[in-house]
């Protein structure tokens, strides 16, 4: 073998050394998390962040923030003021060192801000680096400061004053354009998703308005403002699920520069609502600031619940998930030095926080019960039946559990299991009707392809108790195929299969069963939707044929769009297809379940409180919310009558 090895030279020529916004630009998702969707919009939330801290600071009562017809993003605020003097440190102004150095701003222990929510970010230095250009306007000391960067934060001039202001007059506007050359995806803004965030920027932030424009559409603006803070939250938040007492419970105290604010109320659902924030950064994970009001909800209401002779000496404590039943709760912290745990920072790590929230919402709650008895008798009352249900719920569980490696196949007699025991190529399909299962199973790769076919629309969870859902057949059978348990017991690890793909018609009562589907996930198994692991299967709604070609379309845009393709002499024959339980085996494996050619849709969790809110709306109780849901949102639908 005379192969020559060819070797690279490994010394200080192959260290690559980006110079100031550069890095940001070679790998954006290292500092923005992705380039889609998602990441334009975290550019406007940086801005927005920065204006907020100067509201925590005490500073700023109004941020508004504007779409430009272009989808540029202004961000405005009457804060103090970015300074305007040259940085010791840069030799450049203290705007430009902002804009253009990162990790530079008030925000390291420099004594700009006690607390601040810009840490968990990346900075002004970024939304400039991943900016086609951008434009800063500083209002102090009676002028208008000025400075423009253009493609990747590179200035095009220094700071100068363009103007004079009334020298009371303080405040900062930021100006920008994503670059199209990073975002790739998509630079058009979401009108929706910015209302949200911000609304709930304004909820956390009680007597600061946050003002939303949308110059793209004449009149389309919103405002947020609420004196309440996070009581009107809750409030919001339990609008349509009938709340049990009377009273939101506020909870606001302070220790070690620690700030703690609590609100809660129970309503009649039978799932709990916790929602955590520390300085206006949301903690999906919880963490120690959750940790400790959860630990004091549970031990005083047992040591109310006793001294008041409501829990008896025979009784079992109440445990935490029976005090949190039908609770819905913000809490939310201000700590000058928060931090976090894990790459997404989705987790309060701080341990002292765990006992001063704990002692500071233990002391509240307790008043609170000694001061309301009537309410504190209804709250008790409620988390005594959800223990009651978790008796039965227990024995209803042991149902669904698997035992060793039990023979799952035909499962109540209709689980068709796939051979294949790696659950990452595994999946399966919940299937409307015997009908339709029956093609599915002739119809699938029996190697990796599991058939679970559903009789009817199975229970609604958004009205029934744990207990109950186990006593349902189906709910049950769907528990025993994932594998993962459900409540305390749930792990994710043990998911049997990592494509849970929901199979129903394209009519009204497919879209139901799929929504119930959806609420069971949501309120049993959300860490399967959070994980990516549901989908939605999309049936094409109609069939070309020209020639020996048949083409499938999902829809009647697919199908102009192809019909187009097709030459003026080309003869063509159009079928609407039939519902699922129509197609033959041969059908539906072409159509909706070869990995080659199906498309499916999946289901995500963007925002948990959006979609707490909208499963309350649409599956609970009160019929008005679901009315008015259906009113706004009927054009929307494209259905066939």
């Amino acid at each position: 073998m005379n192969d020559e090895k060819i070797e690279k030279v490994y010394d200080s020529s192959a260290i690559q050394v980006l110079e100031g916004l550069e890095a940001v630009r070679k790998r954006p998702g290292m500092y923005i998390g992705t380039t889609s969707s998602r990441g334009l919009h975290h550019l406007v939330w940086e801005i927005v962040d920065n204006a907020i801290d100067e509201a925590l600071a005490g500073y700023c009562t109004h941020i508004e923030v504007t779409v430009g017809k272009d989808n540029s993003i202004t961000v405005k605020d009457d804060g103090r003021g970015i300074p305007v003097d040259i940085h010791p440190k840069t030799g450049k102004s203290t705007v430009e060192t902002v804009y253009t150095v990162l990790h530079a701003g008030g925000k390291f222990g420099g004594g700009g801000y006690k607390v601040s929510g810009g840490l968990h970010g990346v900075g002004a230095s970024v939304v400039n680096a991943l900016s086609d250009w951008l434009e800063v306007k500083v209002y102090k000391n009676g002028n208008v400061y000025y400075q423009r960067f253009s493609k990747g934060g590179h200035p095009e001039d220094n700071l100068k004053i363009i103007d004079k202001c009334d020298v009371n007059r303080t405040g900062t506007t930021v100006h920008f354009l994503p670059d199209d050359d990073i975002f790739t995806e998509t630079t058009v803004y979401d009108y929706e998703i910015l209302k949200t965030r911000l609304k709930e920027l304004a909820f956390l932030n009680k007597g600061l308005r946050i003002s939303l424009y949308d110059d793209r559409e004449a009149d389309k603006k919103d405002s947020f403002y609420y004196e309440g803070g996070i009581i009107e939250y809750v409030q919001m938040l339990n609008k349509n699920k009938n709340p049990i007492h009377e009273t939101i419970v506020y909870v606001d105290g302070e220790d070690k520069d620690i700030k703690v604010e609590v609100a809660f109320q129970y309503n009649e659902t039978y799932n709990s609502s916790i929602y955590s924030f520390v300085n206006n950064i949301t903690t999906p994970e919880g963490g120690t600031h959750e940790d400790g009001v959860r630990r004091a909800l549970t031990r005083i209401l047992n040591k109310y619940a006793t001294n008041a002779g409501l829990l008896k000496e025979k009784d079992d404590p109440l445990t935490g998930d029976d005090v949190r039943e039908g609770i819905t709760m913000i809490i939310s912290i201000k700590h000058p030095n928060p931090q976090f745990e894990g790459q997404t920072k989705t987790k309060l790590g701080n341990s002292e926080v765990r006992t001063i929230s704990d002692k500071i919402f233990s002391e509240a709650l307790e008043r609170f019960l000694m001061e309301n008895p009537d309410q504190a008798k209804i709250i008790i009352d409620k988390s005594m039946t959800a223990s009651r249900a978790r008796v039965a719920a227990k024995k209803a569980r042991e149902l669904t559990r698997r035992k060793g490696d039990l023979d799952i196949t035909n499962f109540y007699g209709k689980l068709s299991d796939c051979k294949s025991k790696d659950a990452t190529v595994s999946e399966i399909f919940l299937v409307e009707g015997d009908s339709a299962g029956g093609s599915a199973i002739k119809g699938r790769d029996s190697m990796t392809q599991a058939i679970l076919p559903l009789r009817g629309k199975i229970l609604n969870v958004e009205k029934a108790r744990l207990d109950r859902a186990l006593s349902n057949e189906e709910i049950r059978t769907i528990i025993t195929a994932f594998g993962t348990g459900i409540g305390e017991e749930f792990d994710l690890s043990k998911l049997r299969y990592h494509k849970i793909i929901i199979m129903t018609d394209a009519d009204v009562d497919g879209s139901h069963i799929r929504v119930l589907l959806l609420t069971l996930f949501y309120r049993f198994f959300k860490p399967i939707v959070e994980a990516g692991h549901v989908y939605a299967a999309q049936p094409p709604l109609y069939r070309i044929t020209h020639g020996k070609t048949r083409k499938y379309v999902l829809d009647d845009a697919e199908r102009d769009e192809y019909l187009a393709t097709l030459g003026p002499n080309v003869r063509y024959e159009i079928a609407r297809m039939k519902g699922l339980g129509e197609m033959d085996a041969e059908e539906l494996n072409e159509t909706t379940m070869d990995i080659n050619q199906r498309v499916l849709r999946k289901i995500t969790v963007e925002d948990a409180i959006s979609a707490d809110e909208i499963f309350s709306k649409l599956m609970g109780e009160e019929v008005e919310p679901r009315r008015e849901f259906i009113e706004q949102n009927a054009t929307y639908a494209n259905l066939d009558v």
